[in-house]
């Protein structure tokens, strides 16, 4: 890993530490279960798409860490992340009904199943260099299902084609409106790589092992 990326590293997990400790809010399951109403509609139904910005699958939520599910709705919430539909429901929420959605969707479907420290599905070499480059493991842990620091989120097993959306988002923010996430550690990972070289690190980390998947709902409300 080169200097650049390791400072940038260091930082993000003693910012990421400290913003988690300052919210310290404490998350109800029960209450959240109650407030997904907005959630399910995308995120509840196996295979559903977005259209927006390109075609590709809604992440899978259901078993995230409680700590990125929070953060990433703090940053829809603050602009940080440029998406439409996400702002409008981030807007919409209280910090509590945040760590409430992020509370139960950290359990949501949970397999208790314990993940193997290292993707039984290696690497062809090149994808293996592409990992080293972008030191993904120093951030997103073992299997990368078991982040360094909870505001992280798993990515083993998730959607390849949303992966390969979200590496993208990186390198575009102040491009778009509308498009972009604003991440000092992830525009370092992602602007190293062509977005070929993005691709082939989604469709691989997509086929991990990982806790993440889509729990249909049994109704709306």
């Amino acid at each position: 890993m080169n200097k650049t990326l390791t400072a940038l590293f260091a930082l993000a997990v003693a910012f990421g530490t400290a913003q988690s400790n300052a919210q310290g809010i404490q998350g109800d399951v029960k209450a959240g279960e109650q407030k997904n109403a907005m959630c399910i509609g995308c995120h509840g139904i196996v295979g559903y798409q977005s259209s927006f910005p390109e075609v590709h699958k809604v992440p899978m939520i259901s078993g995230q860490s409680a700590g990125y599910i929070a953060s990433a709705l703090q940053a829809y919430l603050k602009g940080e992340r440029k998406h439409p539909t996400m702002r409008g429901i981030a807007v919409s929420l209280t910090e509590q009904d945040i760590a409430d959605l992020a509370a139960y969707y950290a359990q949501h479907g949970k397999a208790s199943t314990e993940l193997p420290s290292a993707p039984k599905r290696q690497p062809d070499a090149r994808v293996a260099e592409l990992l080293k480059k972008g030191a993904c493991v120093s951030c997103h842990g073992e299997n990368f299902a078991k982040p360094i620091d909870p505001s992280y989120p798993k990515i083993a097993g998730q959607h390849a084609d949303y992966l390969f959306v979200a590496l993208k988002s990186y390198k575009e923010t102040g491009k778009n409106a509308y498009v972009g996430r604003s991440n000092g550690v992830m525009a370092g990972v992602a602007g190293q790589f062509s977005n070929d070289e993005l691709k082939a690190l989604a469709q691989y980390i997509g086929k991990v092992q990982g806790d993440l998947q889509v729990v249909p709902q049994p109704r709306f409300r």
